[in-house]
């Protein structure tokens, strides 16, 4: 498969835009630049395309507001400048996708967010029900509270994690240069643009000058690691300038002046790889044949009608294996209720859950996303 396939087929992207493109070098919101990306997200949200913003800018935005001048260091101003510039950048964007017919949300996320199970699964379902809703999500890291220990340290990485979540398909990361060069163009002449280049490729290393703009904290190595971080889940990169016209509509028709990071390995491949690097199980589920059919066979997601028996204590979003009836793996992943609700639930259908537990977490115990088949099929 080329290139251009694998563009054009990209139906769920995350898109990433820098402080340096959110802002006039510090100096507030760039409101004409955003209007203009916020068009173009229009066209290709049009094209079926679903699209996911996770956004910069609230820091240098508050900044701007405060009459700071120089980044400070300390995290509480860091944190104050945020919670004022992120009322401003909400405002903004709210504005300009009206202005387009699209509903936005603002979503807030910390590293807690991601690496809690539970969280994850919340923050997952919130976000593929609003693109469902045909609306586009607008993410940005909770700088508010964040401390040195939990912060993702740049939206970089915050794009790769929400691109791992959401399974999206390409990964894209607007900055304010071209793309990966072979060397700082702004100190050599000679420098080229990398134009495609595999995510696993030891070579991109030493391609990776650490430039760092004023108003952000990533430079080119945050962006391949964040690269590499996508392609654990089966999704490309593409780097580009986000100040270049109609620059994202270029990349949809596969037309575009950048760098594209081919991740080498099949999507779905990926991701039950990255899946069970990750988990650790902490009780199990004794299923009947029909669902290990279902799961096996015809890739479905395990429902609790197919429950028959629950070991271990579990709450929401922790790991469990799934045991057929003579007491064999079959499948491990992502619980969406605990121990003790799934043994209220077990062996009924889905639609009665809301009268056993008066709400429903999920229609799925485990959804076929967040699952590993430990067999083969026909066995």
């Amino acid at each position: 498969m080329n290139r251009q396939i694998k563009l054009l087929e990209s139906k769920r992207i995350v898109i990433k835009l820098g402080s340096s493109i959110i802002t006039n070098d510090g100096n507030g919101i760039d409101e004409a630049c955003l209007l203009g990306l916020v068009s173009q997200i229009k066209k290709l949200a049009n094209d079926g395309k679903e699209i996911v913003v996770v956004s910069s800018g609230a820091i240098a935005a508050g900044l701007k507001i405060l009459g700071i001048t120089k980044r400070p260091r300390e995290l509480c101003e860091l944190q104050a400048a945020a919670a004022v510039g992120q009322m401003g950048l909400l405002k903004i964007y709210e504005q300009l996708f009206s202005q387009c017919n699209l509903i936005s949300a603002q979503i807030l996320l910390t590293h807690e967010d991601l690496s809690n199970r539970e969280r994850y699964l919340n923050a997952r379902s919130t976000l593929n029900n609003l693109i469902k809703k045909n609306v586009i999500p607008v993410i940005n890291e909770n700088d508010t509270v964040a401390s040195d220990e939990i912060k993702f340290g740049d939206n970089d990485t915050l794009a790769a994690m929400v691109a791992n979540l959401l399974e999206a398909d390409l990964l894209i990361l607007l900055t304010d240069q071209d793309g990966l060069f072979s060397d700082d163009p702004r100190k050599n002449d000679s420098a080229h643009l990398i134009e495609h280049a595999y995510i696993d490729d030891d070579k991109l290393n030493s391609l990776a000058n650490d430039s760092i703009s004023s108003t952000g904290t990533g430079g080119m190595i945050t962006k391949i690691q964040a690269a590499r971080k996508a392609g654990l889940s089966g999704a490309h990169t593409i780097i580009a300038f986000g100040r270049r016209e109609n620059i994202l509509t270029e990349i949809s028709s596969n037309n575009f002046y950048g760098t594209f990071l081919e991740c080498r390995e099949p999507k779905q491949f990926a991701r039950k790889k990255w899946l069970a690097d990750i988990l650790q199980s902490k009780g199990k589920i004794f299923i009947d044949s029909g669902a290990v059919n279902a799961l096996v066979e015809k890739g479905k997601s395990l429902l609790s009608i197919g429950v028959t028996r629950v070991e271990g204590n579990f709450d929401r979003g922790e790991v469990v294996k799934c045991f057929d009836s003579e007491d064999i793996e079959v499948a491990q992943g992502l619980i969406n209720y605990s121990s003790n609700e799934l043994n209220k639930i077990k062996g009924l259908s889905t639609d009665k859950i809301e009268s056993i537990l008066g709400y429903v977490n999920e229609q799925s115990l485990i959804h076929r996303n967040n699952l590993v088949i430990m067999r083969s099929k026909g066995k």
